[in-house]
């Protein structure tokens, strides 16, 4: 830890006009009109094996969605989305689609210009949203079996409605005050906008038989031990909350801000005038996390947004898309840098960091001892999420590389328990890979306890 003498720190709120925190976060991509989306529908080959469906990790019958708009018949589209993954609309909203099923569209390889999927699926799942009367799935005749879901987010949610669908009573327990998850809580305010995650929420529960227990913290108002005594299946789906350290003295500092809580807080907030704001702001990470939260603190006011990542540009878990939005917003990216130390003002505040240079011979990633100084008044940490396993204590869940171990069915080493969504080993940070553990282990639990 280095000291400095106190810098020009500038933190502070209201750095915009109040209507410019309208503009900068409204919807990121417009839903479709009519017109648009039967236009870009039109330009689907409609392929046969369609290398688009087999790239979803949902499955979803792409090209059959995509003729149903064609013909003009959006509510269909919708329930054959839905069918497959019962959030198609907010994965419409923030799935990686440039890196998933519009990578491979046909039109991609031919012209580098694919048909929109994904602001098809919003459009269709949009419109059955706002029209539909009644829910598209009906519950199946009840029976009898009660299953306890711990976690409200992606998977916690799929698994719930695909057991209610299947007639079984679910209880879904959640310490947040709200269900949803990183949806609700983690992922940048303008991809999902006007409320739509608890609008989601509310649709995904309007089947029936699925009863939401917020505030509900497992390990500490209720034991593994004691769901699986009280219920007749238990699915976890736990996701992250832990958050990787730096290791480096003074990470306490004021100023040094977890980028997760504060993506948290700023889409909860009601006034986005009121969040605080640095001048300079230096991100650490090279993932979503690191560009969401850096576009959002431009957004916010901020002068100066550097994003530090450690290896290069090919290895950042963000996609090229992402950093592209990100570096339109005015964000700078650098790469081959590490932190090295904090720096602080007299007053114990951040006032910057040093960073190392660093290169990978030899596929190893060392330092190369050139360091590099980057002023900030706030320093927002991005460096990856973990899993923490104390609320597991005193239950027979065995761990794989430090998160809970599943077979292909999504089962857990203790018998009647299930797993999915980031919590599991393997598990990847993406919401459509969390929805389909979810109807993974909904069907097996499914056909456990009908057997």
């Amino acid at each position: 830890m280095t000291t400095l003498q106190p810098a020009q720190r500038d933190v502070r709120s209201g750095r915009l006009a109040p209507d410019q925190y309208a503009e900068n976060f409204t919807d990121l991509h417009p839903r479709l009109d009519h017109h648009e989306a039967l236009v870009e529908a039109d330009r689907c080959y409609f392929c046969y094996d369609a290398p688009c469906m087999n790239a979803c990790p949902t499955g979803i019958d792409i090209p059959l969605f995509i003729r149903q708009i064609a013909v003009d018949n959006p509510t269909g589209a919708a329930k054959t989305i839905l069918k497959a993954n019962i959030l198609g609309g907010m994965c419409a909203r923030v799935c990686p689609t440039e890196t998933l099923c519009e990578e491979v569209c046909v039109r991609e390889t031919a012209e580098g210009k694919p048909v929109k999927i994904g602001q098809l699926q919003r459009y269709a799942t949009d419109h059955l949203m706002e029209t539909a009367s009644d829910h598209p799935f009906k519950r199946a005749a009840t029976t009898g079996k009660r299953v306890a879901v711990v976690g409200a987010g992606p998977a916690g949610l799929s698994c719930a409605h695909r057991l209610a669908m299947l007639g079984h009573d679910v209880a879904i327990l959640d310490s947040r005050a709200k269900g949803g998850g990183l949806n609700e809580y983690g992922i940048a305010a303008y991809k999902a906008v006007d409320g739509f995650a608890q609008a989601e929420l509310d649709f995904i529960l309007a089947i029936g038989g699925i009863e939401v227990r917020n505030g509900v913290t497992l390990g500490s108002d209720v034991t593994l031990n004691d769901l699986a005594r009280d219920y007749d299946a238990v699915f976890l789906g736990m996701g992250l909350p832990g958050v990787n350290d730096l290791g480096l003295d003074g990470a306490d500092a004021d100023g040094i801000i977890d980028a997760v809580d504060y993506i948290a807080r700023l889409r909860q907030t009601d006034d986005l005038a009121s969040l605080p704001v640095g001048r300079r702001v230096v991100v650490i990470g090279g993932g979503m996390t690191a560009i969401d939260v850096a576009t959002q603190v431009k957004l916010l006011g901020a002068e100066e947004v550097t994003i530090c990542y450690r290896r290069g540009q090919e290895a950042m878990n963000a996609s090229e898309y992402e950093q592209e939005l990100a570096q339109t917003a005015g964000v700078t990216i650098r790469h081959w840098l590490r932190p090295h130390a904090i720096v602080r003002g007299d007053g114990g505040e951040v006032a910057g960091m040093q960073f190392e240079y660093t290169a990978q011979p030899n596929g190893k990633l060392v330092g190369t001892g050139e360091t590099l100084f980057l002023p900030a008044d706030q320093i927002f940490k991005a460096i990856g999420q973990t899993f923490d396993a104390g609320p597991l204590a005193g239950a027979d869940v065995k761990l794989e590389a430090g998160r809970i171990s599943t077979d292909d069915t999504r089962r857990t080493s203790m018998a009647g328990v299930w797993a999915g969504g980031d919590c599991i080993a393997g598990g990847e940070d993406l919401t459509v890979v969390s929805v389909e553990d979810g109807k993974i282990a909904a069907m097996d639990i499914h056909q456990a306890l009908t057997a």
